[in-house]
């Protein structure tokens, strides 16, 4: 820590207040504590913490109160709430209205370090963020696209790159989490050395342990001679941990281990063995979800969890769609020696309108489609996969929900005239959602102040957005 970290504790136990500080008293947070949510306003601008410890149940008001409030400067802290067994719903909306992390009473020294150690990585970040140029990129280490959303993308692996700080990828299936930690580590100091990706999800649970830490002869049935691991051979370089959700609590507790310590034994050996490496996970569940329903160890999520990344979805990537797509032609009709070097003005709209579920990776896979089934020097609206030109996947989710079968011709002319409709008329909640996701983009994220350009309350825009995430899982 190059210089002193200013934290504001504002907790109503006198007793808890002195095991805290206690906590704290030989490293570089300099604490100031307050009792009550009266003094932590008067304390608030004249100290101008770095971070805000914040208990939610005070004397003289509610926490999320006073998290509402200082999530909306410019120049927010980083909020940590502090909250009692049994409230966790509540530390999950606090996290929603802006707050870093929160910590579940009691707590030891260690895990409010580890807090705390990583809110700094986050004001670091942050800063070397903003010290970044703003001109925008349409390409960057295998990435397409020059829209807002992606342009916060590439800024914040410039930054995360430069440091050994643990990035956390999130995002839905296709969206790119496995290129981003590339362009991590390729843009990182470790680049000369081995980045080595392991699927969580794609190896047994009973052969995991050894995919990453390997084994030595005789170490199980069929380990016939001596194998490195992921951790030996990313030595040096990177470890990504994909669907990190996906391992076994048992392998998990490992994981921590050999995070905090560097060090691993192979299955079967009594050897202790060292190495450096760089962290990487990603997931497309809602880790905080999975740490609170028991599947994802809550340490192991602290340790992880240090920069967080989050891989928009291609419907939220404004423009950015016909770029790709135009790239993928570009490939796709070279790879098959095939004449494609554009899409006709009604098959762009059909591209551009269709919401792509599936994110990059669907996307990639149509144009292929197209490439390989037609011929020409230009994509038309024909050609396009009747699932994205008719909205045929729509089609089935209403014909599967009504228990309808494919046979009843009747219905499903019915429903292609009313899809057919639906083309020419964008439905409310798609321009209100266009709207919400426009004025929080416009103030970078900050949800209090996109509100207020909405003209309507903060809860109005949280209650939206949490409604429109529960639709999309």
């Amino acid at each position: 820590m190059s210089q002193h970290i200013k934290v504001l504790m504002i907790e109503d136990s006198p007793s808890l207040t002195e095991v805290y500080k206690a906590y704290l008293a030989d490293t570089d947070y300099e604490l100031v504590s307050v009792e009550t949510l009266g003094t932590a306003h008067a304390t608030y601008g004249a100290y101008q913490p770095d971070i805000v410890l914040l208990d939610i149940e005070l004397p003289d008001g509610n926490g999320m109160d006073f998290l509402a409030e200082v999530a909306a400067d410019d120049n927010a802290p980083k909020v940590v709430v502090m909250t009692a067994h049994g409230t966790s719903g509540m530390a999950v909306d606090a996290i929603r209205m802006g707050a870093f992390d929160f910590l579940t009473k009691p707590f030891d020294a260690a895990r409010l370090q580890v807090t705390l150690d990583n809110a700094v990585a986050q004001l670091e970040l942050g800063k070397k963020v903003n010290e970044l140029s703003r001109d925008e990129r349409n390409h960057y280490y295998g990435f397409i696209g020059k829209s807002p959303a992606m342009q916060s993308v590439y800024k914040t692996i410039d930054s995360l790159a430069s440091s050994d700080a643990t990035g956390f990828i999130v995002g839905e299936s296709g969206t790119g989490k496995e290129l981003a930690a590339e362009a991590i580590h390729a843009a990182s100091p470790r680049s000369d050395k081995e980045f080595v990706a392991i699927n969580c999800a794609a190896i047994p649970s009973e052969l995991m342990e050894s995919e990453l830490f390997g084994h030595v002869k005789g170490a199980f049935t069929g380990a016939s001679t001596h194998r490195e691991g992921a951790a030996s051979v990313a030595n040096g370089g990177t470890l990504f941990l994909d669907e990190i959700c996906e391992m076994s609590l048992d392998l998990q507790k490992k994981l921590l281990r050999f995070i905090q310590s560097g060090t691993f034994r192979k299955v079967g050996s009594n050897t202790l063995e060292r190495v450096d490496v760089r962290f990487v996970c990603a997931t497309n569940r809602d880790p905080i979800k999975e740490v609170r329903e028991g599947r994802f160890r809550e340490d192991l999520f602290y340790r992880l969890h240090v920069v967080p990344l989050r891989m928009p979805p291609l419907r939220e990537r404004a423009g950015d769609v016909l770029d790709i797509a135009r790239h993928f032609l570009d490939d796709y009709a070279r790879r098959n020696e095939k004449g494609f070097r554009t899409f006709s003005e009604e098959a762009a709209e059909l591209v551009r309108r269709y919401p792509w579920p599936g994110n990059v990776r669907q996307l990639e896979n149509a144009v292929q489609q197209i490439v390989i089934l037609n011929e020409g020097d230009t994509v038309q609206e024909d050609m396009v996969p009747e699932s994205i030109s008719t909205g045929h996947l729509e089609l089935e989710a209403i014909l599967k929900e009504n228990a309808w079968a494919p046979a009843q011709s009747t219905n499903v002319s019915k429903i292609t005239s009313h899809i057919s409709r639906r083309e020419q008329v964008e439905p409310l909640w798609i321009t209100e959602k266009r709207a919400i996701e426009t004025a929080i983009a416009t103030c970078e994220g900050n949800i209090n102040q996109a509100a207020g350009l909405l003209e309507v309350a903060p809860s109005t825009v949280y209650r939206k957005l949490q409604s429109w995430k529960k639709a999309n899982a």
